[in-house]
C-alpha cells in the first residue's frame, strides 16, 4: 500500500501501516504530518530549533521545515504565548513549546487572560487556533519545576481546551487533531511516557479528540486516569485480577471538556470508581469527577469515589518521587476500600 511515510512526510512511498515508536517520536511525527499538510502551521519555543528540544520532540524538523517555521524563541514564556497570539490573529495556526511544566507560569497570564478570552471578547470575530506542548508529570528524577501537574489550573479557566494522551498512537493523531481546532488547545504531554514504545496506526484515522476511552473491560471497580497514570492502571489492574477483581480501566484522554458518558455507563455496571492523577488531590481534575459522578450516578454508586492522587505538598527532590506519586499499590489501597463497602 502506498501510504505517506511518517519519517518524511512530505513524500510518499511504502511505508509500514503500523509502527512501534516511542510517544516522543510519534508526537514529532505528527508535528511533521501537520507542518507538511497546512503551511500556516509553524512552530515555536526554546531551544526546539536546532537543538531539537529538551525531549528531542522536534528533532530534524527545523532542517526540514526551515527556521521560519520551526522557531527558536528567547527564554520567555510569555512573550511566546503572546507572539502566537498575534499570530493567530494574522491567520497562522502556531504550536509552542513549554520547556517544562513548571515553566509555565510566566506565560501564564497571556493564557489564562488573554488567549482563553479573545474569540469571545470579540464575538467570534476572530479565532485562536493555538496550541501549547506542555511537557508535564514525574518519574524522571528531576528537581523542582520539572516534574509537576498543572493541568487543573487551565481545565479551569474557561475558552481553554485541555487534552492529555496517554499512548504514541494518540499522541500521533490527538496532536494532528489539537493543532486544527480553530479554538486554544492546551496540550499536556507525560514525560514518563516520552520513551515507552507503542503501536502507531498511520493509516487509522483520529478518535474525536475529546472522547473518553474505555481502555480495559472490568466488572467490579472502574478505575480513571489520564496520561501516565493509565499505565499504572493498568498495572494495578493485573495485580487485581490475581486477587480476584476485576477493574474496567478508562483513559480520559480529554480533561476539558470531559467525556462523562463512557464513564456514567462504566460506574452504572461495576457501581465503584476509583479516580486517579499525579496532581494533589485538593481542588483538581479528581475532584471534579468525584463530584460530577456522585451527581449523575448516585443510585448506581455502591462505595464512596475515592481519589488517588499526589500528596498536597510542592513536588519533593527527586530521591522521594516515588513517595509523593500514586503507583499500582495505592491504587489497589483504594480499590480494596471501594471493595469493602
Amino acid at each position: 500500500m502506498t501510504t505517506v511515510n511518517p519519517s518524511n512526510p512530505t513524500t510518499a512511498s511504502i511505508a509500514p501501516e503500523v509502527q512501534e515508536l516511542p510517544m516522543a517520536k510519534a508526537l514529532n511525527l505528527g508535528l511533521a504530518k501537520a507542518l507538511a499538510d497546512d503551511p500556516k502551521v509553524l512552530l515555536m519555543g526554546e531551544d526546539i530549533g536546532r537543538l531539537g528540544g529538551v525531549f528531542r520532540v522536534t528533532e530534524g524538523l527545523q532542517a526540514q521545515f526551515g527556521a521560519d517555521r520551526v522557531v527558536d524563541t528567547p527564554l520567555a514564556e510569555s512573550g511566546i504565548i503572546g507572539t502566537a497570539i498575534g499570530l493567530a490573529m494574522r491567520g497562522y495556526r502556531p504550536v509552542c513549546e513549554i520547556q517544562f511544566d513548571g515553566f509555565i507560569w510566566p506565560g501564564f497570564d497571556q493564557i489564562t487572560s488573554q488567549l482563553a478570552k479573545l474569540t469571545n471578547r470579540g464575538g467570534g470575530a476572530f479565532s485562536m487556533p493555538v496550541v501549547i506542548r506542555v511537557p508535564y508529570g514525574g518519574h524522571i528524577g528531576a528537581v523542582e519545576h520539572h516534574q509537576e501537574s498543572p493541568e487543573a489550573y487551565f481545565a479551569h479557566t474557561a475558552g481553554l481546551r485541555v487534552v492529555s494522551p496517554s499512548t504514541p498512537n494518540d499522541a500521533y493523531w490527538m496532536m494532528q487533531e489539537a493543532i486544527r481546532f480553530n479554538d486554544p488547545v492546551m496540550f499536556f504531554e507525560p514525560k514518563s511516557r516520552y520513551w515507552p514504545k507503542g503501536p502507531v496506526d498511520f493509516t487509522g484515522s483520529a478518535a474525536p479528540l475529546h472522547a473518553s476511552r474505555v481502555v480495559r473491560v472490568g466488572t467490579d471497580v472502574t478505575v480513571l486516569a489520564h496520561g501516565a497514570m493509565v499505565s499504572v492502571l493498568m498495572q494495578a489492574a493485573e495485580i487485581a485480577d490475581a486477587e480476584g477483581i476485576s477493574l474496567e480501566v478508562i483513559d480520559l484522554r480529554s480533561i476539558s471538556p470531559i467525556d462523562y458518558g463512557p464513564i456514567i455507563d462504566s460506574v452504572t455496571k461495576t457501581g465503584r470508581l476509583v479516580v486517579a492523577q499525579e496532581a494533589s488531590g485538593f481542588v483538581s481534575v479528581g475532584s471534579e469527577i468525584a463530584a460530577t459522578v456522585a451527581e449523575r450516578a448516585f443510585y448506581s454508586l455502591q462505595a464512596p469515589v475515592l481519589r488517588v492522587a499526589g500528596f498536597d505538598t510542592p513536588f519533593p527532590p527527586a530521591k522521594l518521587e516515588t513517595v509523593f506519586l500514586p503507583d499500582a499499590d495505592r491504587v489497589m489501597e483504594a480499590v480494596d476500600r471501594v471493595m469493602a463497602y
